[in-house]
């Protein structure tokens, strides 16, 4: 696979660079029950073997991608957590009871 058949896939499922398996599973479901030859829609079975191979080249792709655990990757793709971490200790944002008392 080229990093152009991976945009190209992303394009079709009409996705963006950042998702996730389960979102791309959704998403290609969606898609074939809106081009499934029996919905109605008429546009041919090339538009469903297209969906179909986007599907596949975007599944290979995070099933073999390798995955960070670095506290930075952590904090990357969990900004909640990083700005409770940044401000737990701080009273206005929810300290504890003894830092809220000495403001």
């Amino acid at each position: 696979m080229t990093f152009k058949e991976l945009q190209k896939s992303l394009e079709i499922l009409g996705l963006y660079d950042r998702v996730t398996m389960k979102q791309v599973k959704s998403r290609h479901r969606e898609l074939v029950k809106r081009y499934h030859p029996d919905s109605g829609e008429n546009v041919g079975g090339e538009k469903i073997q297209q969906i179909n191979a986007a599907y596949r080249i975007l599944s290979e792709y995070l099933e073999s991608y390798r995955f960070s655990f670095s506290e930075d990757e952590f904090y990357s793709q969990n900004p909640e957590e990083r700005i409770r971490r940044q401000f737990m200790d701080d009273a206005l944002w929810g300290g504890s009871r003894e830092q809220r008392g000495k403001s």
